[in-house]
């Protein structure tokens, strides 16, 4: 009896979790407020090494967003849309929540991918220390939402940390521009995405395919868009099983483990780096194969290194940008 009793309670629970996953958005301003988020998801999306999905986290849908996406491949979706009852398959996958944050994604990525682009190139000290500040603040906002540590949260913060250090560290490859790998791209660089601490714009540089994505944004190749796009659908849709899953049944412990992907991801942002070795792509070009970590010189010709300040006041600014983000969101609510 008592058994009986506990998988009610269980169901009951997990009917209610689902029930706040699928909270849908009815004004205008809880529309502007997720366009906004994915705004903020989309910039950040941009750079490799920062995660849209640490920003999805602090801002408050997270889980919201998984649990919407988990239900495209469940039969709350399937089944009224193979009877051609649109509005009950869309009201299943809460379309305008997914549409709202996606447009937000879209709307961020064509504005700031040329700008990011440019910061890159000719101002990397200043563009990776913001983003070195946007991820401490993050593990600051995100540690705390376990609710009780113990020692397997602990375990699963040091694997995430050290998962996430060795990941950043690979060396790029040289890959086809092949359909089918443009697909396989789409669909890796998704799963990382949606994973606060591992950026998919840093999976897209391992696969050696980010210069080439962000190059088709800003010369609007549709074809090799739209062929990363099905990928990431496909990822996206199938890798929210496993999220949705972990997080109703284990939330704390993946929580800890996304926090030390974060700590782990602090490695590829770190703003001062020494080139070890470069490479000749196939368009000619010089580019990183590998590069260490480095403390800047406090001293230049016998004065002291502005670009120190600079970064540390670019830092501060992400730090705050974070802090700012979290605080209004708390007040929100």
């Amino acid at each position: 009896m008592t058994k009986t009793t506990s998988t009610a309670d269980q169901s009951s629970a997990d009917q209610v979790s689902a029930g706040a996953l699928i909270e849908k958005p009815r004004k205008p301003a809880a529309f502007l407020r997720l366009f906004g988020g994915g705004f903020i998801m989309g910039s950040a999306d941009v750079v490799p090494g920062v995660s849209g999905g640490t920003m999805a986290f602090i801002l408050g849908f997270y889980e919201q967003l998984i649990g919407s996406i988990r239900n495209f491949g469940r039969a709350a979706f399937w089944r009224p849309l193979l009877k051609f009852d649109l509005r009950a398959a869309f009201d299943a996958v809460n379309l305008p929540f997914l549409v709202t944050i996606f447009v937000g994604i879209m709307s961020a990525v064509v504005l700031l991918a040329p700008g990011i682009e440019w910061m890159l190139i000719h101002q990397p000290v200043i563009i990776w220390s913001f983003f070195f500040g946007l991820v401490a603040a993050s593990i600051i906002v995100v540690a705390p939402r376990v609710k009780q540590w113990s020692w397997d949260r602990f375990l699963a913060l040091a694997l995430g940390t050290v998962f996430a250090f060795w990941l950043v560290g690979l060396v790029p490859v040289q890959t086809p521009d092949a359909w089918w790998f443009l697909i396989l791209s789409g669909a890796l660089a998704i799963c990382a995405m949606i994973l606060p601490g591992i950026s998919g714009s840093f999976i897209l540089v391992l696969l050696g395919k980010y210069q080439y994505v962000v190059s088709a944004v800003n010369t609007r190749d549709f074809t090799t868009l739209l062929l990363v796009g099905i990928g990431a659908v496909v990822g996206l849709v199938t890798f929210a099983q496993l999220l949705s899953w972990l997080f109703r049944r284990y939330h704390d412990l993946t929580v800890a483990l996304l926090t030390g992907f974060m700590i782990g991801s602090l490695r590829k942002v770190w703003p001062w780096k020494e080139v070890t070795a470069t490479m000749i792509d196939r368009h000619g070009e010089v580019v990183p194969l590998s590069e260490v970590n480095i403390l800047p010189p406090l001293m230049i010709n016998g004065a002291f290194n502005l670009e120190i300040l600079y970064a540390l006041l670019a830092a501060l600014l992400g730090l705050a940008v974070v802090l700012l983000i979290e605080w209004v969101v708390q007040r929100a609510r």
